[in-house]
C-alpha cells in the first residue's frame, strides 16, 4: 500500500517591515515552498535612478505546507505571524496563487476603457492574467490603474490593469 501524501494548502505569512526577501530565502533554505511575488519598479534617489525588484505585496510571503510544517514556519527569522480569521491561518486558493503567478510573468499593458467605476464596487477581472480574481474596488487611479483590495489575505494590490478587464459583481 504507498504512503499517503500530507494534504499541503497555500498560507500567507506576514513578515517584519521589508525583509521579505530574506525570509523567502530562509524559507527555501530550511526546505519549504515558498513564493514571493516581486514586480520591478523605477525608482529615483537624490543621487541615481534604478530598476528594482519589489515585494508586490509588501511584508507578505506565501507558502505551501501540510499541517506539520506550521510551527516550523513560525521558527523562521523575520516571520511574524500566519494571516488568520478568527485564530486559524486562512488556506489561499490554488487557483488565487495561480493568478498572481500569471499576472507577475505577463508583463500585460493596460489599454484605456470607458467603462464607470464607483470605489466600493466589488469586482472581477474577466480576461487577461489575473483571471476569475475578485476584490472590491477601493480606489481608481487615472484612466488604467485601479486598486483592489483581495479579500482572502486583506491586503491591496496596485494592478495596471485596463477597467476593461473588470466586470462589476455588485455596486455599494
Amino acid at each position: 500500500m504507498a504512503l499517503k501524501e500530507p494534504q499541503k494548502n497555500w498560507y500567507a505569512l506576514y513578515t517584519k517591515s521589508r525583509t521579505e526577501k530574506t525570509v523567502f530565502q530562509s524559507l527555501i533554505s530550511s526546505g519549504i515552498e515558498a513564493y514571493l511575488p516581486l514586480i520591478k519598479t523605477f525608482k529615483q534617489w537624490s543621487d541615481r535612478k534604478k530598476w528594482v525588484e519589489e515585494p508586490l505585496f509588501r511584508s507578505y510571503i506565501f507558502i505551501y505546507i501540510s499541517k506539520k510544517e506550521y510551527f516550523k514556519v513560525l521558527n523562521v527569522s523575520g516571520v511574524v505571524r500566519y494571516i488568520t480569521f478568527e485564530g486559524k491561518a486562512v488556506p489561499i486558493p490554488p487557483q488565487q496563487i495561480e493568478a498572481i503567478r500569471q499576472y507577475i510573468g505577463s508583463g500585460e499593458e493596460p489599454i484605456s476603457s470607458g467603462q464607470e467605476f464607483q470605489i466600493g464596487d466589488k469586482v472581477e477581472v474577466i480576461r487577461g492574467a489575473m483571471n476569475g480574481l475578485q476584490g472590491q474596488l477601493v480606489r481608481i487611479m487615472g484612466k488604467q490603474k485601479v486598486k483592489i483590495e483581495i479579500e482572502v489575505i486583506s491586503q491591496t494590490i496596485f494592478l495596471s490593469i485596463s477597467k476593461s478587464f473588470l466586470r462589476i459583481i455588485t455596486s455599494p
